[in-house]
């Protein structure tokens, strides 16, 4: 197809160098427009067929294996059945391959011819429909065609097919979330999933208490991503940008910046082991000789320090493009009035970068608050409602994870309560995306 689309091109484009050579000094479009147009007529049908035909051929190939003589004593029951098919469909590709079920090798051999019986059908149909349109197109031309107007058509097209498939996703994912939701709040009350503190989650209920209070879950987000993971965070991060933008010299700035961001690509597996295996017994040992009851190996406190860590990137760097991009006709007045230098970072430049800041603190907190691997390796399973950062404690994301792992019904209250909890952190999300958008506006309207 790649082959019949650059031919078509060249024979596009060479047609509309004839127009000119024939004495049309003006043509409509440019040549390679005529070619573009040409070679988009033959790729974009025969590609969207192909698109259609590899989800519609597999069930025409299992369809023509279970119709074969082969497949004759292949049993009735589904799930055996397609576990059967899917081993003849890789020994297919793979002969030598192992399989649990000599009903599959028996099969294999049909399974192959069907897979290239409808494959050949695939290409020569793709292939006609590429011949089809390329000559349909290329009979089109003319010199007063349009062919920039009907090839930036299609880009357009395609551009907004592009943003609808985000739109789309996202209506997907609010639809799911609400969808499954529901599901799960008629078999548990709301008022216990939201307000309830015992969280025990099983597929049996029974008695006042669900097992499904989700108040510990909550906080222990809050407490980790939102509170200590913050106390670190911001101050470092805003530190490290007023230093980078107003005390360092070009050269320090040149290697500290890069240095600090690649704490942003660390993989946060590394910052769990780092927590785990380094931090966690260390803040343990200080609060036994501190005299602290109940502090434990899996702490809050060592999640928090590590993810705090991890997120100083995300303040530093909206911190740091929001201070640079401050006019400096604010800096150079607030200095000619004869305010110090702290006094104008504090009193000017700050409020100034302010709508970026906030930007750069939200995203940071949208990062920590969806973190999972940093509080499974370092703070637990624990759901506790406490305020003990050495206790061991869990979070929405840590739970979700946990209820959607295991071989479980997809219909049981453990399992949708997954979605109630990723429905809470959306709203949740949403509703700090709202603020900020409040206070950006309101400062960027005081500093404009």
């Amino acid at each position: 197809l790649a082959g019949l689309g650059l031919v078509a091109w060249l024979a596009g484009r060479a047609r509309a160098n004839r127009f000119m050579a024939e004495g049309h000094k003006r043509i409509n479009s440019l040549p390679s427009y005529h070619g573009w147009f040409t070679a988009m007529a033959a790729l974009l049908p025969a590609l969207i067929f192909l698109a259609v035909w590899q989800s519609v051929s597999p069930a025409l190939v299992d369809q023509a294996v279970l119709e074969s003589p082969a497949a004759a004593g292949i049993p009735q029951d589904d799930f055996r059945r397609n576990a059967i098919l899917g081993e003849a469909r890789s020994l297919a590709k793979n002969p030598s391959q192992q399989v649990f079920n000599d009903a599959a090798r028996k099969i294999a051999p049909a399974y192959a011819e069907a897979q290239t019986w409808y494959g050949m059908i695939g290409l020569t149909g793709a292939f006609l429909l590429a011949f089809a349109g390329g000559a349909f197109a290329f009979l089109r031309l003319r010199p007063d065609f349009r062919a920039r107007h009907q090839v930036e058509r299609v880009v357009m097209t395609g551009l907004l097919l592009a943003s609808l498939i985000a739109i789309f996703a996202t209506i997907g994912i609010v639809a799911s979330l609400i969808f499954e939701t529901g599901r799960f709040f008629s078999m548990v009350s709301p008022a216990d999933f939201l307000f309830g503190t015992h969280w025990a989650p099983s597929d049996k209920l029974g008695g006042s208490e669900s097992g499904f209070g989700a108040v510990p879950l909550f906080w222990g987000t809050i407490f980790i991503g939102a509170i200590i993971a913050m106390i670190i965070a911001i101050p470092f991060g805003m530190m490290s940008a007023i230093y980078l933008t107003q005390y360092a010299t070009p050269r320090v700035r040149s290697i500290m910046k890069p240095v600090l961001e690649v704490l942003a690509g660390v993989p946060t597996v590394v910052y769990g082991y780092f927590a785990a295996l380094t931090i966690a017994p260390a803040l343990r040992d200080v609060a036994v000789s501190l005299g602290i009851a109940g502090a434990s190996s899996e702490s809050a406190l060592a999640a928090g320090l590590v993810m705090g860590i991890m997120i100083i990137p995300f303040v530093s760097s909206m911190a740091d493009d929001s201070i640079a991009a401050v006019p400096n006709s604010l800096r150079d007045g607030s200095l000619a009035m004869g305010a110090t230098k702290s006094e104008t970072i504090r009193q000017v430049l700050i409020p100034a970068a302010l709508p970026g800041v906030v930007g750069g603190v939200l995203l940071a907190i949208s990062r920590a608050i969806g973190e999972t691997m940093i509080v499974v390796m370092a703070a637990g399973y624990a759901a506790n409602l406490t305020a003990n950062p050495f206790a061991s404690i869990t979070t929405v994301t840590v739970q979700i994870v946990a209820l959607l792992t295991g071989d479980q019904k997809f219909d049981s209250p453990m399992t949708l309560a997954a979605f109630a909890l990723g429905l809470v952190m959306f709203i949740v999300t949403l509703l700090l995306n709202l603020i900020a958008i409040m206070i950006v506006k309101r400062y960027r309207e005081a500093y404009e």
